[in-house]
C-alpha cells in the first residue's frame, strides 16, 4: 500500500527501525471504517536481524542477577501504570474495543508483569542435603535463549504481556510478532520497557506476515516459541517449530460453554451471559458464545436475555457508556455476519438479529448489533465452528449428563463455565468437564496472573500453559546438580552409581 499515512515499523535493537521491504497493510480505526496509519512488513532478512539482536543480547542478559532483571520490571510496571490511559487509548483507536475494556486489559497484562516481578523467589531451585554419603543434590533454572512470541489482534496489549515479561524476567531475550492489524501498542510496551532499563536487543518487536513468522518458526536462533490464535495456525506453528527442535506452546481456538441449570438465578445468569457474550464485540478467546439450558431452563433464559440485548449500547469506543464497540475490521465484520446467515439458513431460531446496524455518523464503521440463537444444535455450523463475534447461541438439553457430553463433543477445550445454587452439582461439573478453565457462577474464568492460561483438546498445542507457574517451566530449562567433594580417590568404579 502506498500513501501519505504515517508507516510503523519495527523495535530492533533498542530502537525504532523503519521497513525495508516495500510492502505494507492499513491499519484502520474500526469505528471510522478508514486506515489511519500503516504498517510495514518484514522480510526474512529483517526478522533475522531482530533474532541476531537477540542473541547479541542474551549473555550479558542471561548473566544479570534476576534481582537487577527484577527491578527492569518493576520500573516497566510503573511506566505501564503511568501510561496506562495512553495504552488504552491505543488500543481502542487501533482495536475499536470500548476504553473501559482496553483499561481492562492493560491491568490483566500489568498484572503478569507484576508477577514476573517476583522472579528471584520463583527461579529457586530444590536442594537435597547427603542423598549419599557426602553427596549433596540441587536444581536450578536457567534461561532457554532466544524467545519468540506471535500474538493476535484481540488482546495487543495483554496477550504479548503474557508472554515476555515473564521470558525475560527468566534471563531469556525475545522477539515479539505482534499482529498487523493493531501493532502500535506492541511497538509502545518495547519503548516502555527500553526506558525502564532493558539492555537494547532484550525484547524485539517484528511487524509481518507469514514470511516473518516462519522464520521465526524455522531459524536455528530461536529455541522456544509461543502463539495465540486460530486453531489451524496454532497446529502449524507447533508443528513447523517443534520440527525444527524449538518448544513450543501454541493456544489455538474456543467455543466456550456456559450450562445454565433449573436452579440457577436465570436474571444473574442473563447479565453475565450479555457480558460474557458481547464484550469486547465477542473477539475474546474466553467469550461465551455457548449458552447451554439444561431442562426447563431455556424459555425462561431466552426472555431474561432480550431485554438485556436490547441494552445493549452499540458505539465507538471512545463514546460515553458505549458497552460494545465495532469489530476489527471489515473483512472480520463480513465474516461474522455470513455466519449468522448460514444459521438462519440452517434452521436455527434467531431471536435477536444484529444485521444491518450502523451507528449515525459512523456509517464506515465496523458495527453490527448484538446476535442471538435459540434451539441451536450440533449439527449446526454456528456451534461448531468460532465465529469470534458478538453472536451468541442457545441449545436446549435435557440433563447435565447431556450438557457434559455436549461439551466433551467439541473439538476445542478452552474455557466453559455453569451457574447453578447446587454445590453438588458445580464440583461434579468441574470434575468432568473437558475445558482447561472453568467457571462455577463465574461467566469468563481467566486465571489470574499467578496462575496458568490454557485449554484442552484442540485449543492447546504442547504441554505447557501460559504465564504463572507453566510460564516459568517454558522459560527456564531444568537443570539438576549432584556433587561430592572426596577426601582422596578410590579408584575407578564400574556399576551404575547408587547412593550409599
Amino acid at each position: 500500500m502506498t500513501g501519505k499515512l504515517e508507516q510503523l515499523g519495527h523495535w530492533i535493537g533498542g530502537r525504532r527501525i523503519a521497513g525495508r521491504s516495500g510492502r505494507s497493510l492499513p491499519v484502520y480505526n474500526p469505528a471510522l471504517g478508514v486506515a489511519t496509519t500503516e504498517v510495514a512488513l518484514a522480510t526474512a532478512d529483517e526478522t533475522r536481524a531482530a533474532i541476531a539482536s537477540a542473541r547479541d543480547a542474551l549473555p550479558g542478559w542471561a548473566a544479570t542477577p534476576a534481582l537487577r532483571r527484577a527491578r527492569v520490571l518493576f520500573r516497566f510496571r510503573d511506566l505501564i501504570e503511568r501510561h496506562g490511559d495512553e495504552l488504552a487509548a491505543i488500543l481502542t483507536r487501533e482495536h475499536g474495543k470500548v476504553l473501559s475494556d482496553a483499561r481492562g486489559e492493560v491491568t490483566r497484562g500489568l498484572e503478569i508483569v507484576e508477577f514476573a516481578c517476583g522472579i528471584p523467589q520463583l527461579l529457586k531451585g530444590e536442594y537435597s542435603d547427603a542423598v549419599g554419603s557426602g553427596i549433596d543434590s540441587w536444581s536450578l533454572r536457567q534461561p532457554v535463549g532466544v524467545c519468540a512470541g506471535i500474538t493476535p489482534f484481540n488482546f495487543p496489549a495483554m496477550v504479548p504481556m503474557w508472554m515476555f515479561p515473564v521470558a525475560i524476567a527468566c534471563g531469556n531475550t525475545f522477539v515479539l510478532k505482534p499482529s498487523e492489524k493493531d501493532p502500535g501498542c506492541p511497538l509502545r510496551l518495547a519503548e516502555l520497557l527500553a526506558e525502564a532499563g532493558a539492555p537494547a536487543g532484550v525484547l524485539n518487536v517484528v511487524n509481518g506476515d507469514r514470511d516473518a513468522v516462519d522464520t521465526l518458526l524455522t531459524d536455528p536462533g530461536v529455541e522456544a516459541v509461543s502463539f495465540v490464535g486460530s486453531t489451524p495456525v496454532a497446529e502449524h506453528v507447533y508443528r513447523t517449530g517443534s520440527e525444527h527442535g524449538k518448544r513450543v506452546q501454541a493456544l489455538g481456538g474456543a467455543k466456550n460453554h456456559m450450562v445454565v441449570m433449573p436452579d440457577a438465578d436465570v436474571a444473574v445468569a442473563a447479565h453475565a451471559l450479555a457480558g460474557a457474550a458481547y464484550g469486547s464485540a465477542g473477539e475474546r478467546c474466553m467469550a461465551i458464545s455457548c449458552a447451554v439450558a439444561v431442562g426447563d431452563a431455556g424459555d425462561r433464559l431466552i426472555e431474561a436475555l432480550k431485554p438485556e440485548l436490547a441494552a445493549i449500547r452499540v458505539l465507538p469506543g471512545t463514546a460515553d457508556g458505549a458497552d460494545m464497540g465495532p469489530l476489527v475490521t471489515r473483512e472480520h465484520l463480513e465474516r461474522v455476519l455470513s455466519y449468522v446467515d448460514a444459521g438462519v439458513k440452517e434452521g436455527a431460531q434467531l431471536v435477536v438479529d444484529g444485521r444491518g446496524f450502523t451507528v449515525p455518523g459512523h456509517e464506515r464503521g465496523f458495527f453490527m448489533g448484538p446476535v442471538l440463537f435459540d434451539r441451536v444444535t450440533p449439527a449446526m455450523r454456528i456451534w461448531r465452528e468460532e465465529i469470534f463475534g458478538p453472536v451468541l447461541i442457545v441449545v436446549r438439553v435435557p440433563t447435565l449428563d447431556a450438557a457434559l457430553e455436549l461439551i466433551a463433543s467439541h473439538e476445542f477445550g478452552n474455557g466453559t463455565a455453569i451457574f447453578t445454587r447446587d454445590g453438588g452439582t458445580a464440583r461434579e461439573f468441574t470434575r468432568r468437564v473437558s475445558a482447561g478453565m472453568v467457571g462455577i457462577n463465574v461467566p469468563i474464568p481467566v486465571p489470574m496472573a499467578f496462575h496458568s492460561f490454557g485449554g484442552w483438546k484442540r485449543s492447546l498445542f504442547g504441554p505447557l500453559h501460559m504465564h504463572g507457574p507453566d510460564g516459568v517451566r517454558f522459560y527456564t530449562r531444568l537443570k539438576t546438580v549432584t556433587a561430592r567433594w572426596p577426601e582422596g580417590s578410590k579408584g575407578a568404579e564400574f556399576t551404575m552409581p547408587t547412593m550409599k
